[in-house]
């Protein structure tokens, strides 16, 4: 499976827009985990792999191709969410609350 680049084929779409790039991003596996677990602040890879409970080889590729993206960056301190991952989590938000209801109406709705 080839990086997701803004203007290329995304999964999904042909047209490489930008919310289709994003949206094939988001759906690989480990991507919204890397970008929760950075939504306090930066981690070493080891810290990183361990709260993902991921393997190292699917951690650097999800963070190779969500560095190429500019939503998180490298360095000394460790791996963090850059503006454009900081702008992605407050963009989230939204679908958190409506997820939160959702559940909260089905555990409603479960008669067990």
């Amino acid at each position: 499976m080839t990086s997701p680049k803004i203007g290329s084929p995304a999964r999904g779409s042909q047209s490489g827009r930008p919310i289709m790039v994003a949206l094939d991003m988001l759906g690989r596996r480990g991507a919204l985990r890397v970008l929760w677990e950075l939504r306090s602040g930066p981690l070493t890879f080891r810290a990183l792999q361990t709260a993902c409970d991921s393997n190292p080889g699917s951690l650097n590729t999800r963070l190779k191709e969500l560095r190429t993206l500019e939503i998180v960056e490298h360095d000394a301190g460790g791996y963090r969410l850059t503006r454009h991952g900081i702008g992605l989590i407050r963009a989230l938000r939204p679908l958190q609350t409506w997820a939160d209801e959702w559940a909260a109406d089905q555990d409603a709705a479960d008669p067990t």
